[in-house]
This record gives C-alpha cells, structure tokens and sequence, in this order.
C-alpha cells in the first residue's frame, strides 16, 4: 500500500484546508483509514479514523471544525480526505495519513499545515 498526501500549506486562523491521501497497492485489504499530526517536540496524536464498518472517530481537540471521508476507488486509487476548518495555530503540525489492514500499518510521508497570521 503507498499513501501520498498533498493539500498541506500555511493559512490563516480560521480558514480551511482540506488534505488529500492517495492511496494505491493492495487498498482492498485495508480495514481502518486514519489521519495523525506531529507538531514539534510533540508525540504524533491521532486525528480522525474511519473504518470499514463505517465508524467514526475524532480527537476531542477537533471535533466539530475536523471532517474526514473517502472516496473511490477509481482507477486503482483511493482518496482518504481530511476537512478541516476554523483552523487554530495549535493545528500547526506535519499531517500523516495512515492505512491499517491485518499485515501492517502503512504510512505517508505526511504535509506541513501551519496556521499562523
């Protein structure tokens, strides 16, 4: 499974940013879709998850401003969104989109998203 994330920039506090993982390989053995941050010296936190049975999971820090879906696949490639609006300079971090399947955990090489004015 290769995921490659895009979409990351800097954007002003209260704006939107809306990140894209691409995912390809073997996507149809993948079970749990999440999304995670590192902000520096920090440990890298869990975001927002979905899973194959639908289920939702978001960090409390991010609920209500913080969407994540899918899409696809189509042409071999599936799309793993992060929406993300009224942003906050403590949303400033690396963002990385991971895939889960019963083999292994695959990981992106992440996007920096830096809120600042």
């Amino acid at each position: 499974v290769q995921l490659v994330e895009s979409g990351g920039g800097l954007v002003q506090p209260g704006g939107s940013l809306r990140l894209s993982c691409a995912a390809s390989g073997s996507i149809l053995s993948i079970s749990v879709w999440s999304w995670y941050r590192q902000a520096p010296g920090k440990q890298r936190e869990l975001v927002a998850r979905t899973s194959s049975d639908s289920s939702l999971y978001y960090a409390d820090s991010v609920k209500g401003r913080i969407t994540i879906s899918t899409d696809g696949p189509e042409n071999a490639v599936f799309l793993v969104y992060l929406h993300m609006n009224s942003l906050e300079p403590e949303d400033t971090a690396v963002y990385f989109c991971k895939a889960h399947n019963w083999r292994d955990d695959y990981w992106g090489q992440g996007t920096q998203v830096t809120v600042s004015s």
